[in-house]
């Protein structure tokens, strides 16, 4: 019987958890979409974008970011504000009172943000509280993390406050309850849905000990490139994909279940129809919810780069820096060292934000 993972405290101040986001290209100069990159402190996305247009005399509905920031920390990212070429929106910018806000630099851009046009983000938490020796076994732990990486779940924060959303969306699904009027809500709830379901289908891969190993018919992700392709049913192709499997140069997907999402074959669609089946029996239903999230694949193993420990004083704390990419949960990493306890006391802001991304932040968590 394994010992119970050490205990450690975070976010017991915004500087303990600080993330940097990691975007996928840089505005052209060129455009009529304003790029801010900022860093905010105590305050949500979707909030800094809203006052952001305020300042700008701009339409909310026009700004966009590539992935939500949480609240709970120090971040840095970029939002877009669409906003006329003629107008001068740098000066305004720079007359902009923001509390908690830092703007770090304006460029225009001919398109607006959207959820997932990112690479990745860059966290640096700190670890509290830890009892006296612990502090070594989470690094040993975390350095693990950092070299095979870990089970590519998604944590509480998906889930809405006390985790109850996926329970809400299948009363409004079943037609047992009314579902939200706003269409982002909507998104957010059936996002739920899918997430716990990836969650389940990854539970079974670990019990079986093939969450980072590729099985015939498995929908395989190339990490470098990010292509998708079925692994063979036999002969020395599979074989070859073993090998890059067991590299960490490719691992397995799981499903974020919609209508147009690509099944995989043999034992691997066998596990996911059987999960699909206790919330949804009838698949063919995955049509009728194709506006909430047409469905994607996710990697099953979450591969953690540039893992930098270091301790931080006397008492057991420890600093962990490391990158993720979109889509991938700082606490996923975190729990396979130690039990985490979140200073704020949270399970999850009611707007749905991450700790990165999500991509998440994108419903469907594009893979």
């Amino acid at each position: 019987m394994q010992a119970p993972l050490p205990i450690a405290r975070i976010r017991t101040s915004p500087e303990d958890f600080v993330v940097e986001e990691i975007p996928a290209y840089a505005p052209s100069g060129k455009g009529e979409h304003l790029y801010v990159t900022l860093r905010k402190t105590g305050k949500n996305t979707p909030d800094v974008a809203r006052d952001l247009a305020r300042c700008l005399g701009a339409d909310p509905r026009g700004t966009g970011w590539a992935g939500m920031k949480d609240r709970h920390a120090i971040t840095t990212q970029t939002i877009s504000i669409q906003v006329p070429i003629a107008e001068d929106a740098e000066a305004k910018l720079a007359q902009a009172s923001l509390p908690g806000v830092e703007i770090l630099g304006a460029a225009r851009h001919g398109n607006k943000l959207k959820p997932g046009h990112l690479v990745g983000n860059r966290f640096t938490i700190t670890l509290r509280d830890l009892a006296q020796g612990d502090a070594a076994r989470v690094g040993e732990k975390l350095a693990e993390a950092g070299r095979v990486g870990v089970p590519n779940s998604f944590g509480p924060q998906r889930f809405g406050r006390d985790g109850q959303n996926p329970a809400r969306t299948l009363a409004w699904l079943r037609g047992e309850e009314r579902g939200p009027r706003d269409r982002r809500e909507q998104r957010l709830l059936f996002s739920a849905l899918q997430s716990m379901l990836f969650n389940e289908v990854l539970a079974r891969r670990v019990e079986a000990g093939t969450w980072a190993a590729v099985l015939p018919g498995d929908l395989a992700k190339k990490h470098d490139s990010g292509g998708i392709f079925a692994v063979p049913a036999e002969g020395r192709d599979l074989d070859d994909a073993r090998a890059r499997a067991e590299a960490g140069a490719i691992s397995p997907t799981g499903p974020m279940f919609g209508a147009k999402m690509r099944w995989p074959e043999g034992a691997p669609r066998d596990i996911e129809r059987e999960v699909l089946a206790t919330v949804l029996p009838d698949a063919s239903r995955l049509e009728a919810f194709r506006a909430l999230g047409e469905g994607t694949r996710r990697p099953l193993r979450l591969m953690v780069a540039d893992m930098l420990v270091r301790p931080i004083d006397a008492s057991g704390g420890l600093t962990v820096s490391f990158v993720l990419p979109k889509g991938g949960y700082a606490t996923t990493v975190l729990a396979t060292a130690c039990q985490i306890v979140d200073a704020t006391h949270r399970a999850s802001d009611a707007d749905g934000g991450e700790e990165g991304d999500e991509s998440s932040s994108e419903p469907s968590d594009p893979a």
